[in-house]
């Protein structure tokens, strides 16, 4: 079939309204070339706008409730191995999405009451510094006031499935290197259990059981900053029944986290590191090749018949510093965030515990992780899905680090840096007051609320009736 379009013959001495002739022509190919010939006549042009603003019409009238007739997915399966950077506009769309789909309808049903204690167990500590707020250890702050302003919390603790109890242990900066002391914590934590069970009946008919702690320091409720005083002193017997918000993680078996327990990120001020994005060079360059800033021994002391990090951070100043490539540094820099956001590789061993706060900073600022921490277990993995943003290097083979990031930067560099652009994760790293859909606190919520069969008593006696 052939379409020709021209326009028909007229007297051009004659002042006449025209259209356009179409003629089609259909080939019949069984009877050798015989030809039909159809003439269609249009309607003159001055109803062909009309007949245009007609269908035009039509069309988006049928689209719009087409569209609106699709009701989204009630979930949706995020997926965050891309390979393609055309791929990530998509993603955080769909991401955002989740997110707004979930909302905090989650939880529903499930309320927290938080305990009205003494400024002595809280408040006061903030008033006397206020590092206490911000510094590592702080998300037993930022978690308190966040769950305040929370949808989940009710005022009516007849109608709590947990008591949030806010003690803030890590803010008594009495030593003389700065870092907070420890060694009143047990006797603080006890003495806000006695004003609990001598004011309320909550934590007497459970022993504690639907109550919810944070021990956000080096090896969680075991409460010291040395592991073997750590497991000899174990975790308070108070605690024993409670849910314990900790640090600390390992996927081995250990005393320090022998009690229920969701691991959470370490705090950073989401405004820090606000600030060290807009201080990231404008062309995004990351001219740090291999990145530590921190604490490293030449000659690391033997405590208790143990040596700082094991040795790893003396072993990696040894091999590798002064060499080009690595950026290593012994002294403290409070702008060392806007390092980070100029490097590729972070290092991140381990201290006396497992887990450091340069494992969220490196992460959220774009440099990549470099995990040496044997057993260590990471807060969220099943949103954080650390394999994908992040590199695990044995103890052991901390000598061979060169080679292995050099084999990573060869291979799968690319994929890992466009992972570590994905918005999930970043959210689920940080605490913000008011707590924010997807962030630190809302992930602690969504783990408290998978507990709430085994550990509601509320719950236990609507389901027992």
């Amino acid at each position: 079939m052939s379409l020709d379009i021209k326009r028909p013959n007229i007297n051009k001495t004659k002042k006449k309204k025209t259209g356009f002739v179409v003629k089609m022509q259909l080939n019949n190919n069984n009877r050798g070339g015989n030809k039909r010939n159809i003439f269609i006549f249009f309607f003159f042009r001055n109803y062909y706008t009309w007949i245009l603003w007609f269908f035009l019409s039509l069309y988006f009238f049928t689209s719009y409730f087409s569209v609106e007739d699709q009701s989204p997915p009630s979930s949706i399966r995020l997926l965050s191995n891309h390979k393609t950077s055309s791929s990530l506009p998509s993603r955080a769309l769909i991401e955002s999405s989740a997110i707004k789909t979930n909302s905090f309808g989650l939880f529903s049903g499930m309320k927290i009451y938080v305990y009205d204690l003494p400024a002595s167990f809280n408040d006061d500590w903030v008033t006397a510094s206020d590092r206490c707020a911000t510094h590592l250890f702080a998300a037993e702050v930022a978690i308190h006031r966040a769950l305040l302003s929370s949808d989940v919390r009710t005022l009516d603790p007849e109608e709590a499935d947990f008591f949030f109890v806010p003690v803030y242990v890590s803010c008594n900066f009495s030593t003389s290197n700065g870092f907070p002391s420890l060694s009143h914590a047990r006797s603080l934590l006890s003495s806000a259990v006695d004003f609990l069970s001598d004011h309320y009946p909550f934590w007497n008919r459970t022993q504690g059981s639907d109550h919810v702690f944070v021990a956000s320091h080096d090896f969680g409720a075991c409460f010291h900053a040395m592991e073997d005083m750590a497991i000899e002193e174990g975790i308070p017997e108070f605690m024993k029944k409670s849910i314990i918000l900790q640090t600390f993680g390992v996927k081995y078996k250990h005393p320090c986290q022998e009690v229920e327990h969701v691991v959470i990120p370490p705090y950073i001020p989401p405004e820090s590191v606000q600030r060290a994005i807009e201080k990231a060079p404008a062309n995004g360059r990351r001219d740090i090749w291999a990145f530590f800033r921190g604490k490293m021994e030449v000659n690391p002391k033997n405590i208790s018949g143990r040596f700082y990090s094991k040795g790893v951070r003396t072993a990696i100043l040894k091999k590798f510093g002064g060499r080009r490539r690595f950026y290593l540094n012994r002294h403290r820099f409070a702008g060392y965030r806007s390092e980070i956001v100029r490097s590729v590789f972070c290092l991140c061993p381990l201290g006396w515990a497992p887990w450091s706060p340069r494992l969220v900073e490196s992460a959220v600022l774009g440099c990549v992780p470099v995990v040496i921490a044997d057993g260590i277990k990471l807060p969220f993995s099943e949103t954080v899905r650390w394999p994908e943003i992040s590199l695990t290097v044995a103890e052991k083979d901390v000598r061979s680090l060169r080679k292995i990031l050099e084999h990573v930067a060869a291979t799968n560099l690319s994929v890992i840096q466009r992972n570590l652009h994905g918005p999930v994760f970043k959210r689920a790293l940080l605490y913000n007051v008011p707590m924010k859909e997807g962030d630190a606190t809302w992930h602690i919520l969504e783990s408290l609320w998978r507990k709430l069969d085994d550990r509601s008593y509320r719950r236990s006696r609507v389901l027992s009736q």
